[in-house]
């Protein structure tokens, strides 16, 4: 049987039982839950920066915006104040819709 030492989606244990397995789990404490997160993160943002198609690349950015979410809870807030933030951030500094790739400022 696998071995995968890693942080789950919290069907991911009904998903394997309901195939006829059985799984050994464990509870992680909040550091451990933070530290996972962030494996998680970087592990989903590889698979985005692989992904070969528009769909598997929309895909994983929903995985990433799914810890985004998570994260913002560990830290004591929410994916709608994230967002609020973002928002905010935007409107003060823009977006990155345009395209812009900085080259060089020059003292006048």
């Amino acid at each position: 049987m696998p071995i995968y030492n890693k942080l789950v989606r919290d069907r991911i244990p009904e998903i394997i039982e309901k195939s006829g397995k059985k799984c050994t789990l464990r509870l992680l404490d909040r550091e451990e839950y933070t530290t996972e997160l962030q494996k998680k993160c970087r592990e989903e943002l590889d698979e985005y920066l692989q992904a070969d198609t528009d769909a598997e690349a929309v895909e994983e950015l929903a995985d990433l915006l799914e810890l985004i979410h998570a994260l913002a809870e560990v830290h004591g807030s929410s994916a709608e104040e994230v967002e609020q933030i973002r928002k905010e951030k935007a409107e003060r500094r823009g977006g990155f819709q345009e395209g812009l790739f900085l080259i060089e400022v020059k003292d006048l």
